[in-house]
């Protein structure tokens, strides 16, 4: 029996309060695996902007707050950004947030799941100082 090759294509959209506000993005993509068929492969996962991002984390309040406390450590809002010279917009802080953090992961595929640890959860973060619908690509690749 041979298994087909699946590229399945999806978006979602997340409301997330001025940043850093964190959202668990877990159970959409676990519906977004299901939905594409994929047994065994990889979901791709995106988020779309220049001031969001996207990481694993355990989606407990004490570890949230402490990545978010690390984020405001990383970049602090009332510290000098050369981009609020050009643009006065007051979010220089918020684009080099996302840009440590990084805009994507990947996640593997197994037996039809997101192959992730008991207490590790996919996680999309705003990073703007302005609340935020953020759009999330995903694209899962794999063997049906």
């Amino acid at each position: 029996m041979s298994s087909a090759v699946v590229v399945h294509c999806e978006g979602l959209e997340v409301p997330l309060r001025a940043g850093p506000d964190l959202a668990d993005i877990t159970p959409q993509l676990a519906r977004i695996i299901a939905a594409s068929g994929v047994r065994s492969g990889s979901a791709h996962l995106s988020a779309v902007g220049s001031t969001a991002s996207l990481t694993t984390i355990e989606y407990e309040p004490g570890a949230v707050e402490d990545l978010k406390q690390a984020i405001r450590r990383l970049a602090p809002p009332e510290a000098s950004y050369h981009h609020e010279l050009t643009w006065h917009d007051g979010n220089g802080h918020s684009h080099v947030q996302a840009a440590l953090l990084g805009p994507s992961v990947v996640v593997p595929i197994r037996d039809g799941r997101a192959k992730l640890g008991t207490w590790q959860q996919v996680v999309l973060i705003n990073h703007d100082i302005h609340a935020r619908r953020r759009a999330v690509e995903v694209t899962v690749i794999g063997e049906s």
